[in-house]
């Protein structure tokens, strides 16, 4: 009888105690990263520029008076000394702004920039846009220099994340590596292999899942983000499972272990 009641007790051990072997497999992202390609990726690399997005422009040249008519919207006081914007050329070496008020898309993808009037932005980059205001330019400045960029490129994750919340990207541009990197990656709760990502584009809602643990990611619309774009992780069958499991189980597991165990001493004490 004690056997069998030792027995019991190390099968309920060990059926406790049981992982999952795939487990470490579920937990690893973008296994076959050297099967896939990622020409597509690079053609989904830059996002279009949206209505209602705040745009920061400045332009320099070699004799900075040349360019004030253009930057209006700047004062001495919000330009600061870098060459993060010049890449270093010395005429224009040390220019660029931290902040200051923005050009704003309006509902019909034209700002109002001084001197040149209006310019639309529809379905246009931020570097073809660049490109093409650089290109305006030489009718006025020789050799300008021109810097866009983006100011309010924001991005949501919500979901089995740790740190949820809406997250603003300097530059402009970010992967959902990015996003979730921001978020402090997903809990081990959260279900990799399908991760919702939610765009909207010129009042257009679209939708999309990707698996973090498939490299062929890389090649999605969904990889590289947009202004706006809402990521979405749920949560795996064993988040969902503990959730409905009632709160009370491993109490009540721990007390038949005790029973078991207290059995089993008793037993084997009215046998000497």
């Amino acid at each position: 009888m004690k056997g069998k009641i030792l027995a019991l007790f190390v099968v309920f051990l060990l059926i406790g105690c049981k992982t999952n072997p795939n487990r470490h497999n579920d937990l690893n992202y973008m296994q076959n990263i050297e099967q896939t390609a990622t020409e597509a990726s690079a053609k989904n690399s830059h996002s279009t520029i949206q209505v209602g997005d705040q745009l920061i422009i400045l332009i320099t040249a070699k004799d900075m008076d040349v360019v004030k008519p253009f930057n209006q919207n700047y004062s001495s006081s919000e330009m600061v000394q870098t060459n993060a914007l010049a890449g270093g050329n010395t005429p224009n070496q040390g220019i660029t702004t931290l902040s200051g008020p923005t050009y704003v898309v309006d509902t019909q993808g034209n700002i109002d920039f001084p001197i040149l009037g209006k310019i639309n932005t529809t379905d246009k980059s931020l570097v073809e846009f660049k490109d093409e205001l650089r290109d305006k330019m030489t009718k006025y400045i020789l050799n300008p220099t021109v810097s866009v960029r983006l100011s309010n490129f924001k991005i949501t994750v919500l979901g089995e994340v740790n740190r949820q919340g809406d997250y603003t990207i300097a530059n402009g541009q970010a992967t959902i590596w990015n996003a979730l990197g921001l978020a402090g990656d997903l809990t081990m709760y959260g279900k990799r292999n399908d991760v919702l990502v939610i765009r909207t584009e010129n009042g257009v809602i679209t939708h999309g899942k990707v698996n973090l643990q498939d490299a062929n990611l890389i090649n999605s619309p969904y990889y590289n983000l947009k202004q706006g774009d809402a990521i979405i992780v749920s949560s795996s069958n064993t988040r969902d499972l503990a959730a409905k499991q009632n709160p009370n189980t491993g109490i009540y597991l721990t007390a038949a272990s005790i029973a078991i165990t207290a059995v089993a001493v008793v037993v084997s004490l009215f046998k000497k």
